[in-house]
């Protein structure tokens, strides 16, 4: 049975890879980018989603792929840049996944839909990110907000997941991905956005449901929790 999925930042890299992902697997997707939706705006996301359910009839599925990357630590800003940099991070990374969460899971409860939330995190909430601290500890609380939301959201039927990636090819960090970082992990590569999509769908599946909670390391053994 198709499905409606709603994957935020999906008109490039991992988001455009799981939008593709959904379709082959036969489901209607809206793809939202930065044009489309402020995920600093808390209207403008409320406005969205009302409108991507207006399109896909309801919304089954939401990932939660749009993320703000910017380089910035400690040492290298001003107080004041430093302070900027977290605020912009957080307003997207956090604030805008919460709020997105939160639209999506209402309509879905009030409709009757045992739906997936997935959010895409990063190795960099449990590995650090000295160059991206606030990137990092953005991740960190966006896992454990997926956390959280599993446990309120049981109850109506909503699973909520995360990933959490390490590097993957893309554009956009295409000029971070050197010898270096490829030795990060034993297979000598990085991650193929097919493959964090893979991942994604599978979370978001009927059969997923008992994975709710998880956050699930796609690092290619280049870091391992304990």
């Amino acid at each position: 049975m198709s499905r409606g999925v709603l994957v935020t930042g999906g008109n490039r890299g991992i988001g455009a890879a799981i939008a593709d992902a959904f379709r082959e697997a036969g489901d209607e997707v809206v793809a939202l980018s930065s044009a489309d939706v402020d995920l600093a705006d808390p209207d403008a996301i409320a406005r969205v989603v009302d409108a991507a359910a207006d399109t896909l009839g309801a919304i089954d599925v939401l990932v939660n792929n749009a993320g703000l990357v910017e380089l910035g630590s400690l040492t290298d800003k001003s107080y004041q840049e430093w302070q900027a940099l977290w605020r912009r991070t957080f307003e997207v990374n956090v604030f805008g996944a919460a709020n997105m969460s939160y639209c999506v899971a209402r309509h879905m409860i009030e409709r009757g839909v045992r739906g997936r939330i997935v959010n895409v995190g990063s190795r960099g909430a449990f590995r650090g990110e000295p160059d991206m601290p606030a990137y990092g500890a953005s991740k960190a609380a966006l896992h454990s907000m997926g956390q959280s939301l599993a446990v309120s959201l049981a109850p109506h039927g909503i699973a909520v997941t995360s990933v959490a990636p390490g590097f993957v090819g893309t554009d956009r960090v295409a000029h971070m991905v050197t010898d270096d970082v490829r030795r990060q992990s034993p297979f000598g590569r990085v991650a193929e956005p097919a493959e964090i999509a893979a991942a994604v769908v599978y979370l978001a599946s009927p059969a997923a449901e008992w994975a709710s909670g998880t956050v699930l390391d796609l690092n290619g053994a280049s870091y391992l929790r304990t």
